[in-house]
């Protein structure tokens, strides 16, 4: 049975409304290190690279790649598959005339009953659900090119290092990633650790892998 936007409203609607995501929501003990794990290394540069290879184990999880497509159609699942239905990213990358994203995506996650659609346990919600701009794509890239991406004021919504790191570590859109709904695997650790290693990062010269 495929979910088409109008069916996925519906859905939606007769389904129990999930909390909201919460920043201490884990995606699993001792999978996402702390700062201080890398505090033996004497070189700064070093130590900030090892960093950011580690806080990219949140960025490069499904639940940031598949919203940060590389082309205009969103992706699912942890082997990043097309959007079922198909969608398409639209002018301003929350869907297009006739099926947006909210057609479906709701403004909180929602758990499906069990049994009404056999591919999907939930339907992930959020009052800014939408995609990451092109000029975002992390997918296909590697960590040193999201790095440097993240570093690029042209490339990363004409944030500086600060803003980066306070998108990481409180919008509630990004806390998503951590309370994905039924039938997802969250991202590593908490929201709050990723922030912390964004910050440790940038205390160490944001060095790029």
């Amino acid at each position: 049975m495929r979910i088409t936007p109008l069916l996925g409203a519906a859905l939606a609607a007769a389904a129990t409304l999930s909390a909201p995501p919460a920043l201490a929501q884990s995606g699993g003990p001792g999978d996402l290190r702390p700062p201080s794990a890398f505090a033996n290394i004497g070189d700064p540069a070093t130590r900030s690279r090892a960093l950011f290879s580690e806080v990219a184990k949140v960025l490069t999880s499904p639940r940031c790649i598949n919203c940060h497509p590389a082309g205009d159609h969103p992706t699912q699942g942890a082997d990043h598959h097309p959007h079922d239905p198909p969608v398409a990213r639209g002018a301003s990358g929350d869907g297009v005339p006739g099926a947006p994203c909210q057609a479906c995506h709701m403004s909180r996650t929602v758990d499906l009953f069990p049994g009404a659609v056999a591919s999907y346990a939930s339907i992930p919600g959020h009052p800014r659900w939408e995609l990451a701009p092109l000029a975002m794509a992390w997918q296909g890239k590697s960590v040193g090119d999201i790095c440097r991406q993240l570093k690029d004021r042209d490339r990363n919504g004409g944030r500086t290092l600060a803003m980066v790191q306070e998108h990481v570590a409180k919008d509630d859109l990004v806390a998503y990633g951590w309370a994905p709904g039924k039938g997802r695997a969250p991202a590593p650790g908490t929201q709050a650790l990723a922030g912390e290693l964004m910050q440790a990062w940038i205390d160490t010269g944001a060095e790029c892998p």
